[in-house]
Protein backbone atom coordinates (compact mmCIF):
# COMPACT_ATOMS: atom_id res chain seq x y z
CA UNK A 1 0.00 0.00 0.00
CA UNK A 2 2.79 2.40 0.84
CA UNK A 3 4.45 1.81 -2.55
CA UNK A 4 1.17 2.50 -4.38
CA UNK A 5 0.61 5.69 -2.37
CA UNK A 6 4.13 6.93 -3.25
CA UNK A 7 3.83 6.10 -6.96
CA UNK A 8 0.50 7.91 -7.50
CA UNK A 9 1.68 11.38 -6.52
CA UNK A 10 4.84 10.92 -8.57
CA UNK A 11 2.78 10.03 -11.61
CA UNK A 12 0.54 13.02 -11.05
CA UNK A 13 3.54 15.29 -10.72
CA UNK A 14 5.07 13.94 -13.92
CA UNK A 15 1.78 14.39 -15.77
CA UNK A 16 1.40 17.89 -14.34
CA UNK A 17 4.88 18.87 -15.45
CA UNK A 18 4.28 17.43 -18.89
CA UNK A 19 1.01 19.37 -19.14
CA UNK A 20 2.66 22.63 -18.06
CA UNK A 21 5.53 22.19 -20.49
CA UNK A 22 3.13 21.34 -23.27
CA UNK A 23 0.88 24.26 -22.44
CA UNK A 24 3.76 26.75 -22.42
CA UNK A 25 4.98 25.42 -25.74
CA UNK A 26 1.45 25.81 -27.11
CA UNK A 27 1.12 29.30 -25.58
CA UNK A 28 4.36 30.49 -27.17
CA UNK A 29 3.32 29.04 -30.51
CA UNK A 30 -0.10 30.70 -30.20
CA UNK A 31 1.51 34.02 -29.32
CA UNK A 32 3.32 34.06 -32.67
CA UNK A 33 0.35 33.12 -34.84
CA UNK A 34 -1.77 35.81 -36.56
CA UNK A 35 -4.82 36.95 -34.64
CA UNK A 36 -8.21 36.09 -36.20
CA UNK A 37 -8.71 39.66 -37.45
CA UNK A 38 -10.05 40.06 -40.98
CA UNK A 39 -10.05 43.86 -40.97
CA UNK A 40 -8.58 46.65 -38.89
CA UNK A 41 -10.09 47.03 -35.42
CA UNK A 42 -9.68 50.07 -33.16
CA UNK A 43 -10.27 49.82 -29.42
CA UNK A 44 -9.66 51.94 -26.34
CA UNK A 45 -7.99 50.90 -23.09
CA UNK A 46 -9.53 53.08 -20.42
CA UNK A 47 -7.33 54.43 -17.60
CA UNK A 48 -7.28 52.18 -14.49
CA UNK A 49 -9.08 49.34 -16.31
CA UNK A 50 -7.99 45.81 -15.33
CA UNK A 51 -6.21 43.41 -17.64
CA UNK A 52 -9.07 40.94 -17.27
CA UNK A 53 -11.47 43.61 -18.51
CA UNK A 54 -9.18 44.27 -21.47
CA UNK A 55 -8.89 40.56 -22.30
CA UNK A 56 -12.67 40.15 -22.05
CA UNK A 57 -13.20 43.09 -24.41
CA UNK A 58 -10.70 41.66 -26.92
CA UNK A 59 -12.49 38.34 -26.78
CA UNK A 60 -15.85 40.00 -27.31
CA UNK A 61 -14.48 41.90 -30.32
CA UNK A 62 -13.10 38.66 -31.77
CA UNK A 63 -9.51 39.83 -31.50
CA UNK A 64 -8.00 37.20 -29.18
CA UNK A 65 -8.88 34.35 -26.86
CA UNK A 66 -9.22 36.18 -23.53
CA UNK A 67 -7.93 33.31 -21.37
CA UNK A 68 -4.86 32.67 -23.53
CA UNK A 69 -4.14 36.39 -23.79
CA UNK A 70 -4.31 36.70 -20.00
CA UNK A 71 -2.03 33.67 -19.59
CA UNK A 72 0.48 35.18 -22.01
CA UNK A 73 0.57 38.44 -20.06
CA UNK A 74 0.82 36.61 -16.74
CA UNK A 75 3.68 34.44 -17.96
CA UNK A 76 5.74 37.50 -18.85
CA UNK A 77 4.64 39.60 -15.88
CA UNK A 78 2.94 42.22 -18.03
CA UNK A 79 -0.58 42.26 -16.64
CA UNK A 80 -0.01 45.58 -14.86
CA UNK A 81 2.16 47.13 -17.57
CA UNK A 82 -0.56 47.90 -20.13
CA UNK A 83 -0.95 51.63 -20.85
CA UNK A 84 -4.24 53.36 -21.51
CA UNK A 85 -5.07 54.85 -24.89
CA UNK A 86 -6.43 54.07 -28.32
CA UNK A 87 -4.97 51.11 -30.20
CA UNK A 88 -5.33 49.64 -33.66
CA UNK A 89 -5.12 45.92 -34.52
CA UNK A 90 -4.41 45.06 -38.15
CA UNK A 91 -4.77 41.71 -39.94
CA UNK A 92 -1.62 39.61 -39.57
CA UNK A 93 -0.65 40.96 -36.14
CA UNK A 94 0.24 38.37 -33.50
CA UNK A 95 -0.88 38.24 -29.84
CA UNK A 96 2.67 38.89 -28.69
CA UNK A 97 3.05 41.93 -30.99
CA UNK A 98 -0.24 43.32 -29.69
CA UNK A 99 0.76 42.75 -26.06
CA UNK A 100 4.12 44.39 -26.71
CA UNK A 101 2.45 47.51 -28.16
CA UNK A 102 -0.01 47.67 -25.28
CA UNK A 103 2.81 47.71 -22.74
CA UNK A 104 4.86 50.25 -24.71
CA UNK A 105 1.91 52.58 -25.11
CA UNK A 106 2.19 52.46 -28.89
CA UNK A 107 -1.19 54.11 -29.37
CA UNK A 108 -2.88 55.27 -32.55
CA UNK A 109 -1.31 58.45 -33.88
CA UNK A 110 -3.30 60.95 -35.89
CA UNK A 111 -2.15 63.90 -37.96
CA UNK A 112 -3.26 67.50 -37.87
CA UNK A 113 -2.21 69.67 -40.80
CA UNK A 114 -1.57 73.37 -40.36
CA UNK A 115 -1.65 74.67 -43.93
CA UNK A 116 0.76 77.30 -45.21
CA UNK A 117 -1.07 80.58 -45.70
CA UNK A 118 -3.91 79.75 -43.33
CA UNK A 119 -4.83 82.11 -40.50
CA UNK A 120 -4.90 81.42 -36.78
CA UNK A 121 -8.69 81.80 -36.86
CA UNK A 122 -8.94 79.01 -39.43
CA UNK A 123 -6.61 76.78 -37.43
CA UNK A 124 -8.66 77.29 -34.27
CA UNK A 125 -11.86 76.40 -36.14
CA UNK A 126 -10.25 73.23 -37.50
CA UNK A 127 -8.97 72.23 -34.07
CA UNK A 128 -12.41 72.69 -32.57
CA UNK A 129 -14.00 70.63 -35.35
CA UNK A 130 -11.59 67.72 -34.90
CA UNK A 131 -13.34 65.38 -32.46
CA UNK A 132 -10.12 63.49 -31.79
CA UNK A 133 -8.66 66.60 -30.16
CA UNK A 134 -9.69 67.99 -26.79
CA UNK A 135 -10.47 71.63 -27.54
CA UNK A 136 -9.55 73.40 -24.33
CA UNK A 137 -9.61 76.94 -25.77
CA UNK A 138 -13.36 77.52 -25.94
CA UNK A 139 -14.29 81.15 -25.38
CA UNK A 140 -10.72 82.43 -25.74
CA UNK A 141 -10.58 85.65 -27.72
CA UNK A 142 -7.72 86.42 -30.08
CA UNK A 143 -6.11 88.97 -27.79
CA UNK A 144 -5.88 86.48 -24.93
CA UNK A 145 -4.73 83.45 -26.91
CA UNK A 146 -0.98 83.80 -26.37
CA UNK A 147 -1.43 84.30 -22.62
CA UNK A 148 -3.78 81.31 -22.45
CA UNK A 149 -1.04 79.23 -24.12
CA UNK A 150 1.57 80.52 -21.61
CA UNK A 151 3.46 82.16 -24.49
CA UNK A 152 4.92 85.67 -24.72
CA UNK A 153 2.17 88.28 -25.17
CA UNK A 154 1.27 89.68 -28.56
CA UNK A 155 -0.91 89.06 -31.56
CA UNK A 156 -1.06 85.34 -32.40
CA UNK A 157 -1.23 85.69 -36.18
CA UNK A 158 1.78 84.18 -37.94
CA UNK A 159 3.19 82.69 -34.73
CA UNK A 160 2.49 79.02 -35.51
CA UNK A 161 4.47 77.03 -38.04
CA UNK A 162 2.57 75.31 -40.87
CA UNK A 163 3.39 71.62 -40.65
CA UNK A 164 1.90 68.19 -39.96
CA UNK A 165 1.64 67.46 -36.25
CA UNK A 166 1.09 63.98 -34.86
CA UNK A 167 -1.09 63.47 -31.83
CA UNK A 168 -3.04 60.80 -29.99
CA UNK A 169 -6.75 60.92 -29.22
CA UNK A 170 -7.52 63.35 -26.42
CA UNK A 171 -4.49 65.57 -27.16
CA UNK A 172 -5.19 69.13 -26.04
CA UNK A 173 -5.49 71.85 -28.68
CA UNK A 174 -3.41 74.16 -26.49
CA UNK A 175 -0.56 71.65 -26.43
CA UNK A 176 -0.58 71.28 -30.21
CA UNK A 177 -0.50 75.05 -30.68
CA UNK A 178 2.41 75.38 -28.27
CA UNK A 179 4.30 72.83 -30.35
CA UNK A 180 3.53 74.81 -33.51
CA UNK A 181 4.71 78.01 -31.85
CA UNK A 182 7.96 76.46 -30.68
CA UNK A 183 8.50 75.11 -34.19
CA UNK A 184 7.92 78.56 -35.69
CA UNK A 185 10.37 80.13 -33.25
CA UNK A 186 12.98 77.53 -34.16
CA UNK A 187 12.53 77.90 -37.92
CA UNK A 188 12.41 81.69 -37.76
CA UNK A 189 15.54 81.69 -35.61
CA UNK A 190 17.40 79.46 -38.08
CA UNK A 191 16.38 81.62 -41.04
CA UNK A 192 17.21 84.85 -39.22
CA UNK A 193 20.68 83.57 -38.34
CA UNK A 194 21.36 82.94 -42.04
CA UNK A 195 19.80 86.18 -43.34
CA UNK A 196 21.45 88.44 -45.89
CA UNK A 197 23.85 90.84 -44.24
CA UNK A 198 22.11 93.82 -45.83
CA UNK A 199 18.61 92.67 -44.90
CA UNK A 200 16.00 95.40 -44.82
CA UNK A 201 14.63 94.26 -41.47
CA UNK A 202 15.72 95.17 -37.99
CA UNK A 203 13.73 92.43 -36.25
CA UNK A 204 12.55 88.90 -36.88
CA UNK A 205 8.97 90.08 -36.46
CA UNK A 206 9.31 92.41 -39.45
CA UNK A 207 10.62 89.53 -41.55
CA UNK A 208 7.72 87.36 -40.37
CA UNK A 209 5.17 89.97 -41.43
CA UNK A 210 6.61 90.25 -44.94
CA UNK A 211 6.92 86.47 -45.18
CA UNK A 212 3.20 86.15 -44.47
CA UNK A 213 2.43 88.56 -47.32
CA UNK A 214 4.71 86.65 -49.67
CA UNK A 215 2.96 83.42 -48.66
CA UNK A 216 -0.41 84.87 -49.69
CA UNK A 217 0.80 86.58 -52.85
CA UNK A 218 2.13 83.56 -54.71
CA UNK A 219 1.82 79.79 -54.73
CA UNK A 220 4.86 79.36 -57.00
CA UNK A 221 8.07 78.68 -55.08
CA UNK A 222 10.30 80.18 -57.78
CA UNK A 223 8.44 83.50 -57.60
CA UNK A 224 8.75 84.00 -53.86
CA UNK A 225 12.24 85.61 -53.85
CA UNK A 226 11.18 87.90 -56.74
CA UNK A 227 8.02 88.93 -54.89
CA UNK A 228 10.14 89.58 -51.82
CA UNK A 229 12.51 91.68 -53.94
CA UNK A 230 9.64 93.82 -55.20
CA UNK A 231 8.35 94.49 -51.70
CA UNK A 232 11.79 95.19 -50.23
CA UNK A 233 12.54 97.71 -52.99
CA UNK A 234 9.18 99.41 -52.51
CA UNK A 235 9.83 99.67 -48.77
CA UNK A 236 13.29 101.13 -49.41
CA UNK A 237 11.79 103.81 -51.67
CA UNK A 238 9.08 104.64 -49.14
CA UNK A 239 6.36 103.35 -51.45
CA UNK A 240 3.24 101.62 -50.26
CA UNK A 241 3.29 97.84 -50.66
CA UNK A 242 -0.17 97.82 -52.31
CA UNK A 243 -0.81 94.17 -51.55
CA UNK A 244 -4.37 92.90 -52.05
CA UNK A 245 -4.06 90.09 -49.47
CA UNK A 246 -3.32 92.60 -46.72
CA UNK A 247 -6.53 94.49 -47.49
CA UNK A 248 -8.53 91.25 -47.58
CA UNK A 249 -7.07 90.19 -44.25
CA UNK A 250 -8.04 93.48 -42.65
CA UNK A 251 -11.60 93.12 -43.92
CA UNK A 252 -11.98 89.79 -42.13
CA UNK A 253 -15.44 88.28 -42.35
CA UNK A 254 -16.68 91.39 -44.20
CA UNK A 255 -14.85 90.26 -47.33
CA UNK A 256 -17.27 88.48 -49.68
CA UNK A 257 -14.78 87.53 -52.38
CA UNK A 258 -15.02 90.80 -54.31
CA UNK A 259 -12.28 93.35 -53.61
CA UNK A 260 -13.59 96.82 -54.50
CA UNK A 261 -12.13 100.29 -54.96
CA UNK A 262 -13.88 101.28 -51.75
CA UNK A 263 -11.99 98.55 -49.91
CA UNK A 264 -8.68 99.82 -51.31
CA UNK A 265 -9.53 103.39 -50.22
CA UNK A 266 -10.47 102.44 -46.64
CA UNK A 267 -8.22 104.32 -44.23
CA UNK A 268 -9.73 102.55 -41.21
CA UNK A 269 -8.37 99.18 -42.34
CA UNK A 270 -5.01 99.10 -40.53
CA UNK A 271 -3.81 96.31 -42.83
CA UNK A 272 -4.63 98.28 -45.99
CA UNK A 273 -1.21 98.70 -47.60
CA UNK A 274 -2.78 100.79 -50.37
CA UNK A 275 -3.42 103.52 -47.80
CA UNK A 276 -0.78 102.96 -45.13
CA UNK A 277 2.99 103.00 -45.64
CA UNK A 278 5.33 100.31 -44.41
CA UNK A 279 4.44 96.86 -43.17
CA UNK A 280 1.01 96.08 -41.73
CA UNK A 281 0.82 95.86 -37.94
CA UNK A 282 0.73 92.04 -37.83
CA UNK A 283 1.34 89.06 -40.11
CA UNK A 284 -1.66 88.20 -42.28
CA UNK A 285 -1.15 84.41 -42.34
CA UNK A 286 1.05 81.56 -41.17
CA UNK A 287 4.08 81.54 -43.49
CA UNK A 288 6.15 78.46 -44.29
CA UNK A 289 9.92 78.21 -44.35
CA UNK A 290 10.21 79.05 -48.06
CA UNK A 291 8.37 82.34 -47.61
CA UNK A 292 10.49 83.25 -44.58
CA UNK A 293 13.68 82.44 -46.49
CA UNK A 294 12.47 84.57 -49.40
CA UNK A 295 11.82 87.55 -47.10
CA UNK A 296 15.38 87.29 -45.76
CA UNK A 297 16.96 86.54 -49.17
CA UNK A 298 15.03 88.68 -51.68
CA UNK A 299 16.04 88.45 -55.33
CA UNK A 300 18.15 91.25 -56.75
CA UNK A 301 16.81 93.28 -59.65
CA UNK A 302 14.83 96.40 -60.53
CA UNK A 303 11.31 94.98 -60.57
CA UNK A 304 8.83 97.11 -58.65
CA UNK A 305 5.51 95.58 -59.67
CA UNK A 306 3.92 92.22 -60.21
CA UNK A 307 0.50 90.85 -61.04
CA UNK A 308 -0.92 87.35 -60.87
CA UNK A 309 -1.26 85.51 -64.17
CA UNK A 310 -4.08 83.45 -62.72
CA UNK A 311 -2.15 80.17 -62.73
CA UNK A 312 -0.19 80.71 -59.53
CA UNK A 313 2.68 82.50 -61.25
CA UNK A 314 3.26 86.26 -61.54
CA UNK A 315 4.20 88.76 -64.23
CA UNK A 316 6.91 91.15 -63.03
CA UNK A 317 7.54 94.67 -64.32
CA UNK A 318 10.10 97.41 -63.72
CA UNK A 319 7.86 100.37 -64.58
CA UNK A 320 4.23 101.32 -64.14
CA UNK A 321 3.41 101.37 -67.86
CA UNK A 322 4.43 97.73 -68.34
CA UNK A 323 2.66 96.79 -65.12
CA UNK A 324 -0.61 98.35 -66.27
CA UNK A 325 -0.34 96.42 -69.53
CA UNK A 326 0.15 93.21 -67.57
CA UNK A 327 -2.84 94.03 -65.37
CA UNK A 328 -5.04 94.54 -68.44
CA UNK A 329 -3.73 91.32 -69.97
CA UNK A 330 -4.24 89.06 -66.96
CA UNK A 331 -7.03 90.73 -65.01
CA UNK A 332 -9.26 92.25 -67.66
Amino acid sequence: MKKRILLLPAAVIVLGIAFLVGFHVYLERWSEEPLPVAEEIVFIVEPASSFNALAHMLGKRGVANPWLFSQLAQKHGLQTAVQSGEYRVAPGETPWALLDRLTRGDVVRYRFLVVEGSTIATVLDELQADRRIEFDLAGVVRGDLMERLDLPPGDPEGRFFPDTYQFKRGHKASSLLRRANHRMNAVLGECWAGRDKDTAFETRDEALILASIIEKETGLAADRPRVAGVFVRRLARGWRLQSDPTVIYGLGSAFDGNLTRAHLADDDNKHNTYRHHGLPPTPIALPGRAAIEAALHPADGEELYFVSRGDGSSEFSTDLEDHNKAVRRYQR
